[in-house]
């Protein structure tokens, strides 16, 4: 009595598993086999224009670079670095936050300033002279005025 049988449902469910199993392995197995590459199949090079190709570069043809000439992340600017009187518009100026930023006419950077640093009461788009000064953070506005 306490024998449980297999219905002939179950036994057919089970052996589709199975089935699926060995067929997913197989084909698993397959696709490793074909993946499987020498290493000469892997290695590609880069020619002298930058594509990549599966031939070996030319030798004869080597430039020699002097490694104190690379430069490793983005130059700065110096355009802006010189201290002195400069001229610019006033692009954004919030009088509630008490600064703004001017575009610099020559070097057409922005110059942080603030309205402490201020002779005149200006709006934005007005035109203004000011002394660059070296920063924390970069070049800084003083004695900004409205240039006439």
């Amino acid at each position: 009595m306490g024998r449980s049988r297999e219905t002939f449902g179950k036994k057919e469910v089970r052996n589709k598993k199975l089935k699926k199993r060995k067929e997913k392995e197989k084909r698993r197995l397959e696709k490793r086999e074909q993946g499987r590459q020498s290493i000469d199949e892997m290695i590609a090079y880069v020619n002298a224009d930058g594509v990549i190709t599966s031939t070996p570069p030319d030798l004869t043809q080597k430039e020699e670079i002097d490694v104190e000439s690379i430069e490793i992340g983005v130059p700065k600017k110096e355009s802006l670095e010189e201290e002195g009187i400069h001229e610019g518009i006033v692009t954004k100026f919030d009088n509630s936050k008490g600064y703004g930023f001017i575009a610099d006419s020559i070097a057409k950077e922005s110059v942080f300033f603030h309205i402490s640093d201020c002779a005149d009461s200006f709006k934005t788009g007005d035109k203004v002279k000011f002394d660059a000064k070296k920063g924390f953070n970069g070049m800084r506005a003083k004695n900004v005025k409205i240039n006439m």
